[in-house]
């Protein structure tokens, strides 16, 4: 990862329940030594790859009063994601979005297509 995006990541937004993620490096060869095309890499069903950000989560509704009219100023509230910066996502490729942002390939993954995280410090989150 280039110096600049990780100097300009603060910079990004991610919305609801999206999470951005920097694809792993896949291998380019299978194990009798051919080499893959890129098209068939970019074919498996399932890849990893590293969180960079999180969106805030799964907006909750507002308490409804008996009067609708009136303005409600709390702030909106979310149920946060289980994901983390630094996680190891598997996820489903299908579902992702590949975007280019500073001249990193990334990808944003909708949440529910995550389906199983690998975190180095799971011990202290028990």
């Amino acid at each position: 990862m280039n110096n600049s995006f990780l100097n300009n990541k603060h910079k990004i937004v991610i919305v609801g329940d999206k999470v951005l993620v920097k694809p792993s490096t896949q291998n380019e060869k299978t194990n009798s030594g051919l080499y893959l095309p890129p098209g068939v890499q970019e074919k498996e069903k399932v890849q990893s790859g590293y969180v960079i950000k999180s969106g805030p989560g799964y907006p909750i509704g507002a308490n409804v009063e008996d009067e609708p009219w009136k303005e409600n100023k709390e702030p909106v509230k979310y149920i946060s994601l289980q994901v983390h910066e630094g996680d190891l996502a598997i996820f489903l490729r299908k579902d992702s979005y590949e975007i280019e942002y500073e001249e990193e390939k990334l990808l944003i993954i909708p949440h529910s297509a995550i389906l199983m995280i690998i975190r180095d410090d799971f011990q202290d989150n028990i």
